[in-house]
């Protein structure tokens, strides 16, 4: 019986060579297609693109081969790209859709399969279940044509996406400023889509860019994963300090997420860098508009739409549900907290290379180092706190939210539970405005508990609390 193949927050992802095989992304592109034909999409151009994981490019060019088949064009990335200049892509191409093959921040045994829509952003459930419907239970049914008799029918183009891209950037932010400052940036790739994009992007006036980790290496050496938290990040930090640098930037696998790292090399934490970038659009561009935000990430964002009048809405975590979102309300920014965030006037889609330089731009204008930036937010919001752990488990899922539905605790790291939110996972309130998450992962067999708190010594306890609730302790 063949593999089934589920999709889960953003997209399918599985271990290479296990679930993860040429058949199974065939099968799956077959889903795709019957989606795109059902939606009246046929012989319409598709974006595909992919990462620098173990045989990214063939699997890619595999996708390319059934969409032709199945009688879609493909514009097929000339070499590894980022997540967000895909997505940018379709839009520019004017596509119906696109294919990534990436696993984004897993660990480097996996790979991935993201589709994306005619805005460049994530597909919503209801349509990501339309196409698992259609995925074919064997690979014998699915259409194929080489690759070769593609390109020579014009049915797969390959392309640059990047000038059209790049050119898209200047229309966002004026980067002359921050070519001028004469900063000394760090940019972590992590082995990544992210490399040559900073030092491209910069280059022409005194700020220094110093890239690592820039090279392809499917196996993240110096690091668990290409995701941009801590420890994965630690050699980052590291060379923030031997280099005296003023900022560390860092984007994971895809390049579609972003951290940040201090001059003191000390990590700014996801939530920080959301609140930061709000806070850049409200104060120091003065834009309004309503602010998305997943219920995993910061509280900061409700404070800061009560002080500038300005409406935050809370959705499930993944972009699946961000992106709709944005595009409904025609929000100023979207994001979550894994680092990912979109902007107005780009497309629905997180956007690592952009939030990088958005950051650099706040640095510029406001004339502040990172930490210096971060006081000036718990100036105005009151200092947050934010921690998360990660935990493989085993067993019946079910079983263990049954649990944690019946749990009703009192207090958490000593603080009152105020309420209950069971809209994606289990998220207590807590008397402070704080929050304790407990979520499955959409992605990986993973139980995630993570908090945000204004009492820093409440953290560890807080979150020991969520794993006896969860019983993975």
């Amino acid at each position: 019986m063949a593999h089934q193949i589920k999709f889960g927050t953003d997209g399918w992802r599985g271990m290479i060579a296990e679930d993860y095989t040429f058949d199974n992304v065939r099968r799956c592109t077959q889903g795709f297609a019957n989606y795109l034909i059902n939606h009246g999409k046929k012989g319409e151009w598709i974006v595909v693109g992919h990462d620098k994981r173990f045989h990214s490019e063939n699997f890619a060019a595999a996708v390319a081969e059934v969409l032709a088949a199945n009688g879609m064009k493909v514009h097929l990335t000339n070499g590894a790209t980022p997540t967000p200049v895909i997505a940018f892509s379709v839009v520019n191409r004017k596509a119906a859709g696109a294919v990534n093959i990436t696993a984004s921040h897993n660990p480097p045994v996996d790979n991935g399969f993201k589709v994306r829509d005619e805005n460049g952003g994530a597909i919503p459930p209801d349509g990501l279940k339309e196409i698992e419907a259609g995925i074919p239970e064997n690979v014998e049914t699915v259409k194929r044509m080489p690759l070769a008799e593609a390109l020579d029918k014009g049915l797969v183009v390959y392309f640059d996406p990047a000038p059209a891209y790049i050119e898209h950037i200047k229309k966002l932010i004026d980067l002359q400023p921050i070519r001028d400052a004469g900063l000394k940036i760090v940019v972590d790739t992590m082995w990544g889509n992210g490399a040559g994009w900073f030092p491209t992007l910069l280059a022409g006036g005194k700020t220094e860019v110093v890239e690592i980790h820039n090279h392809r290496n499917p196996s993240f050496p110096e690091m668990k994963r290409p995701e941009p938290i801590p420890p994965n990040i630690n050699v980052g930090l590291q060379t923030t300090v031997d280099q005296e640098a003023d900022v560390l930037l860092i984007t994971d696998g895809d390049a579609d997420r972003v951290g940040v790292g201090d001059e003191n090399g000390e990590f700014v934490n996801q939530l920080q860098v959301y609140g930061l970038l709000a806070y850049y659009f409200l104060e120091v561009r003065g834009e309004r508009g309503a602010i998305v935000k997943t219920l995993s990430t910061t509280s900061m964002l409700e404070k800061l739409g009560k002080i500038y009048d300005i409406p935050v809405i809370e959705t499930g975590v993944g972009f699946k549900y961000v992106a709709p979102k944005m595009l409904e309300t025609n929000a100023m920014m979207g994001g979550e907290e894994s680092g990912g965030y979109a902007f107005r006037g780009n497309v629905p889609e997180r956007d690592g290379i952009l939030a990088g330089l958005y950051f650099l731009d706040m640095m510029v204008k406001l004339n502040r180092k990172p930490s210096e930036l971060l006081a000036l937010l718990f100036s105005k919001v009151g200092a947050h706190y934010y921690d998360r752990v990660d935990t493989t488990f085993s067993g019946d899922r079910s079983a263990r939210e049954a649990q944690i539905l019946a749990a009703k605790p009192a207090t958490l790291g000593g603080l009152k539970v105020t309420g209950l939110n069971t809209t994606d996972g289990f998220k207590f309130s807590l008397e402070d405005g704080g929050w304790m998450l407990i979520r499955f992962s959409g992605t990986e067999p993973i139980m995630r508990v993570y908090c945000e708190t204004t009492h820093k010594e409440a953290v560890p306890g807080i979150l020991e609390d969520g794993l006896q609730i969860a019983g993975l302790k």
